[in-house]
């Protein structure tokens, strides 16, 4: 890698749900363009070894719950105690414990869906922004999906939580510019285990919708949000990018 794609060299970013999927994607993409990153994850084992894979002295990880104030502060103050600046936030961490109509819903379920999904990145993106980007300028990106643009007949429930999200993207972006810039990913289904329903034992089937003749990888996702946080989008905030393979070309949307 040329000095050129090192781009993010010097800058530090605060990953949430990182310890494996599109999160860990997103930290591997900004380790390898010379960021350090602070991730976090509920498992201390894993998120353990998403460190070890990202290298010696280039993350550190700080187990906890996405929705726990608590948590969201110890993970900006480790930022800060590490490495002295948290430059970028990618809210990542979410949740969808249910599969179906939200007719019936359980509205402690939905409540759980937008404390973790909605709520939390709104704690993030304030104690990022007032430990250092404040007085310091950066840049967010959320990662939204298009269930937050399109309805579904199967995660609802996950879906209004993520159309909210790309609408607290436009809120901040609003509200933190011109030090801060917010953008939001939305992805198609990517190989992960959290939407390993959504194509496990029919993954030809899935891709076949699909005119990129795919589902994504949580590379696509890092690459993506490497992009956003960087220079080169310097003039871009407010936006959501859709990142989906050409799946929407097919739905006429």
């Amino acid at each position: 890698m040329n000095a050129q794609e090192r781009e993010l060299e010097g800058r530090v970013a605060l990953v949430t749900g990182a310890s494996r999927g599109i999160g860990f994607g997103v930290a591997e993409a900004l380790v390898a363009r010379g960021a350090k990153v602070v991730i976090t994850g509920r498992g201390e084992e894993a998120l353990k070894e998403a460190v070890e894979r990202l290298g010696d002295g280039r993350a550190v990880g700080v187990p906890g719950k996405a929705h726990d104030e608590s948590h969201q502060a110890a993970a900006v103050e480790r930022a800060m105690e590490a490495f002295g600046r948290v430059d970028y936030l990618v809210n990542n961490a979410g949740t969808n414990p249910v599969f179906g109509p939200i007719a019936d819903l359980d509205l402690a379920v939905a409540r759980k869906v937008f404390e973790t999904n909605v709520v939390s990145a709104l704690g993030f993106a304030q104690r990022t922004w007032h430990a250092w980007q404040k007085d310091n300028g950066g840049a967010i990106v959320n990662i939204a999906s298009i269930a937050g643009i399109s309805a579904s007949p199967f995660i609802g429930a996950y879906g209004v939580s993520k159309a909210a999200m790309i609408n607290l993207t436009a809120q901040l972006a609003h509200e933190f510019a011109p030090g801060v810039r917010v953008n939001a990913i939305a992805p198609a289904v990517v190989k992960t285990r959290f939407a390993a329903a959504l194509y496990e034992g029919r993954e030809e089937e899935a891709s076949a919708s699909y005119p990129l003749g795919r589902l994504g990888v949580p590379e696509d996702i890092g690459g993506a949000a490497a992009f956003l946080l960087s220079d080169a989008a310097g003039w871009i905030t407010g936006q959501t990018l859709v990142v989906d393979g050409g799946l929407f070309l097919n739905a006429g949307v």
